[in-house]
């Protein structure tokens, strides 16, 4: 299971325009960026401290993501992927370094500014998919539009469009409850993308599915990426999927033990 599990609640309500207007301001005082480039990892350090002693779980991570590459984050249990994914996922504070999304230098931000950023930068697809069961697909899918404030009728006509682009449009209607492991992993991979946003993270999306069912979300992702130019960072255990991204990055011991360019 991944280590993360948000709750939609947890995409935090908070004053929409104080917040907006300061995120503005750094995309507007910025120092220039390279225009290709829709995240920088620059110096990422994560350390623990407790009784049984010092754990250092990221040790001085570096690395880009330029716009629409899909991008494989690669390691086993243990070796700081997860930790890395909650690092640039805005989930939790690095010890040391920076990560820039867009631009934004997102931990230069308050904490509310920070939820955001997650609800309006970052799309998250999660291994166990988190989808809620009480409700309708779409729904689930307007949930985050519901949270940035969303006019009802733009909310609706773009999770359609976003359930139909993945091939469960006649979905719309029913609980997820009711849907193949796939089909819900269809299902929040269109959650991640409603609010349009820079990047998607997905925390070994295929790690609940069988091996043909793995293969046809995975190539769901490769499509974005490809046709749509979406960009996308993974995680997994799989090297076979790490060598069907662009790039993949493997992680060991919380450092960056190598880097593999795919094509």
């Amino acid at each position: 299971m991944s280590i993360y599990q948000l709750r939609p609640i947890e995409y935090v309500l908070m004053s929409r325009e104080a917040d907006s207007k300061r995120i503005h301001s750094f995309y507007q005082h910025e120092t220039k960026t390279e225009d290709n480039v829709a995240m920088h990892v620059r110096k990422l350090f994560k350390i623990y401290d407790s009784a049984a002693g010092r754990v250092i779980a990221l040790r001085d991570v570096t690395f880009k993501v330029n716009k629409g590459e899909f991008l494989a984050i690669v390691g086993p249990s243990g070796s700081g992927k997860s930790t890395l994914l909650n690092m640039i996922g805005a989930l939790d504070r690095p010890t040391s370094g920076r990560v820039f999304i867009g631009g934004v230098d997102i931990f230069s931000l308050s904490n509310s500014e920070i939820a955001t950023i997650r609800n309006r930068m970052i799309g998250f697809v999660f291994q166990s998919y988190n989808l809620i069961n009480r409700t309708t697909v779409r729904r689930n899918v307007e949930l985050p539009g519901i949270i940035k404030g969303m006019n009802s009728s733009n909310r609706v006509r773009r999770a359609k469009r976003l359930l139909e682009m993945l091939g469960i449009g006649d979905k719309a209607n029913f609980k997820p409850s009711n849907l193949s492991g796939g089909q819900q992993q269809r299902v929040a991979i269109a959650r991640a993308l409603m609010n349009n946003p820079t990047i998607i993270l997905a925390d070994e999306p295929t790690g609940n599915l069988d091996t043909k069912t793995g293969k046809e979300v995975f190539n769901f992702l490769r499509n974005l990426s490809q046709k749509y130019k979406r960009t996308i960072v993974m995680v997994t255990h799989n090297p076979a999927l790490a060598e069907s991204t662009d790039r993949a990055i493997y992680i060991k011991d919380g450092t960056v033990e190598k880097e593999v360019f795919n094509k």
